[in-house]
């Protein structure tokens, strides 16, 4: 991807003023069901903010209005300082949406797509070059229907750059995509933030944004239950137990007898434990105890560590709770958040994204 210059050198004198992606007490309502509840958080220019929650969290709803196509009931959004929805038309040219699936006209090809999203801008990207960048160029006149899942995705991500935005908007970005693919995505998510550009993400895979975000907002109900850097939240629900992974339906008895008085082990997944210690133990002695039961049972040491990851911080903050998948307007839906109901929106989206020069235009992703 060539970068000569960015969107985000060419906004002006206020270009470092604010927040890029402001929600200030946003409430969203579907009749009776209140799907964002005074919402607040802020996202930088240079920062990959994760947005996290379980399913019917808000998430969704919230990431509408901030894209321009979801009124807010109370509060107020802002995108590099404009009204998504009254400053739409200057708004859009200036963001980037990757949609989860769907959007593309199935016989066009991602050299046709590309090209043509191209001519909505004054200054895109190079299409051919950004398809080499996605990893797309021996694909390049493949029709979408006949591309892979993780293809699909890599050409939505290319279609969300190709305007040079400021402000990415990212759903799911690695769903289904091949672990090569993840290299490509992630590299990509961050040279966005190293170009002074700000990205919001939301996705259910917890490792990718630990890996990924400088911060995660994690919400539920509709509500802020946290929010920082992943590892700062993963230390401060740290509960000082050891983690460790091993076969799974180990005999716990016989270890915690070997382990001493005091010591507790859970198995929290199937093969993955947990050993609470008492607070006169000694960490590295326990440890080593541990590893001797294992070896004289038979039994492999797997991961061993004494924080705790990005998704168990996640479990502990959200209470765990497993619901059906729900939308956020309340209404059911089963498999993968957003894949069935947000494709059901995406007519309204399409219909009405408009290019750079003002004009409403008919969306192709």
């Amino acid at each position: 991807m060539h970068d000569a210059h960015t969107a985000g050198s060419t906004t002006g004198p206020d270009f470092d003023a604010g927040p890029a992606v402001e929600c200030q007490a946003v409430t969203i309502r579907y009749g009776t069901t209140t799907a964002v509840d005074g919402l607040s958080f802020q996202a930088a220019r240079g920062e990959v903010v994760a947005l996290l929650g379980p399913n019917g969290a808000g998430k969704t709803s919230t990431v509408e209005a901030l894209e321009g196509y979801r009124p807010v009931q109370g509060g107020s959004v802002r995108v590099l300082g404009l009204d998504p929805r009254a400053d739409h038309t200057a708004l859009v040219a200036r963001i980037g949406v990757m949609l989860q699936k769907g959007g593309v006209y199935p016989t066009l090809t991602p050299v046709q797509v590309l090209h043509l999203f191209s001519a909505y801008y004054p200054d895109p990207e190079d299409p051919d070059a950004l398809l080499d960048v996605v990893g797309l160029t021996r694909a390049r006149r493949t029709p979408w229907r006949r591309l892979s899942g993780g293809e699909q995705q890599r050409l939505a991500l290319a279609l969300a750059l190709v305007g040079r935005p400021e402000v990415l908007f990212l759903d799911e970005p690695t769903a289904g995509v091949d672990p090569e693919g993840r290299l490509i995505v992630r590299d990509l998510i961050t040279a966005q933030r190293d170009l002074g550009r700000c990205v919001l993400l939301t996705t259910h895979e917890l490792g990718e944004a630990e890996r990924l975000a400088d911060r995660v907002v994690i919400i539920d109900h509709g509500r802020l239950l946290a929010e920082g850097a992943p590892a700062d939240l993963a230390a401060g629900s740290a509960d000082g137990s050891i983690r460790f992974t091993a076969e799974a339906g180990l005999d716990i008895t016989g270890l915690v007898t070997a382990l001493g008085a005091g010591a507790q082990v859970t198995e929290e997944r199937p093969g993955s434990y947990r050993l609470t210690l008492p607070t006169t133990a000694d960490t590295p002695a326990m440890v080593a105890a541990l590893a001797g039961w294992l070896a004289a049972n038979g039994h492999a040491l797997g991961d061993l560590r004494t924080g705790q990851s990005l998704e168990e911080a996640y479990l502990a903050i959200t209470g765990s709770r497993g619901e059906p998948e729900t939308s956020d307007d309340g209404s059911g839906s089963h498999g993968r958040r957003g894949r069935g109901r947000r494709s059901g929106r995406r007519g309204s989206r399409n219909e009405q994204q408009t290019g750079s020069d003002g004009q409403s235009r008919s969306e192709v992703a």
